[in-house]
This record gives C-alpha cells, structure tokens and sequence, in this order.
C-alpha cells in the first residue's frame, strides 16, 4: 500500500520538461518541513499498486510524475516496473535525501538547505531560490541547473543570480503563472 495524496492530469510547470502534459501522483508526508513548501501533502489515502495504475491508464500522457511531499518514502523497483509496463515514462521530483529505485527514467533533485542529498544519480536539480549561495548545488552530478523563484515572490533576485551564475536556467512555476494545477 502507498499513501496518496492525489492522482491528477496537468502539465509539467517546472524544470526541464516544462509544458510536457502528465500525469502527477501526488504522494503524501515528507521527511522535511520546509517554511516556503506550497504543497498541502500530509492527507492522502492508502491505494495499492492496482488502484494507481487503473487511474494513471485513464489518461493519455506517456509522462508519470512522482511528487508529494517525498515519493521516496513510498516506492521500490516494483511500482516503477508495474509503470513501465503500461508504457509510462517514470519522473520523480525528490529532495534526495532517501535512495531511490535504480529504474526511474528521470530524477528531478530539489535539494533543501541544510539537508544532505544522498543521490548519485539526478538529471536535473531544482533548487527554490531564498537568496542561499547556490554554488555547494553545483556540485551535484546533475546535467542540468534550475533556479526557481519562492512561489514567484522573488522573481527579480533569482534572475540576477543566474546572472552572475550562468550555469543555471530560471523555473517558473507556469502553472501557477497560468492558473492551471
């Protein structure tokens, strides 16, 4: 059993694959608690494995997206491979703080300050920008850099940051900039 928060159908708002339509399976709880998180995660009901999978097949994306809260803390090898086995492309967006199933087709690292990423593997790293030197996430074995605004609050900082950091790409959080969820 897994603790849901929300299975739904949207398009990707952030990061590399911006505007790509999926679906989201909003896990709940984290290992965290961030101040700036804008996710309500904690509510969520347990499903099997079955249950997901009949509602992830009633969309159309190829897309799967694993959120929460902290997916990490509720799947294995096995979930993965029950997605793959109806044709889905697996993403996780994680903190990076538990290990996660070697079979996941993409890794989407959203380190937190102060807590320690344990990943070797990531795509992408994705980081809220609240003004904190960015350079330690430069380190991280990812190919691509993120730096997002906090709820697009702090817009006009974030960019000169990459300014003067041109490693890293702006995220906006498009779904929220065109009121989609």
């Amino acid at each position: 059993m897994r603790k849901i928060n929300e299975i739904f159908y949207s398009l990707q708002g952030e990061g590399y694959h911006t505007g790509t339509p999926a679906v989201f399976i909003r896990f709940s709880g984290c290992n965290l608690k961030c101040s700036f998180c804008d996710t309500r995660h904690e509510e969520g009901i347990l499903m099997n494995d079955e249950e997901i999978i009949r509602q992830v097949e009633q969309y159309p994306a190829h897309m799967v997206i694993l959120t929460g809260g902290e997916p990490s803390l509720w799947i294995d090898d096995e979930f993965i491979e029950r997605l793959h086995a109806i044709g889905r492309y697996v993403c996780i967006e994680t903190n990076g703080t538990h290990s996660i199933p070697d079979n996941i087709d993409w890794v989407t690292c959203s380190p937190k300050q102060g807590a320690k990423v344990c990943l070797s593997r990531m795509d992408e790293v994705k980081v809220v920008y609240l003004g904190q030197d960015i350079r330690p996430y430069e380190a991280l074995p990812a190919r691509y850099f993120f730096l997002q605004p906090c709820s697009c609050t702090n817009t006009r900082e974030t960019v000169e940051c990459i300014m003067c950091h041109p490693q890293w790409r702006l995220s906006l959080q498009t779904h929220k900039l065109i009121d989609i969820r």
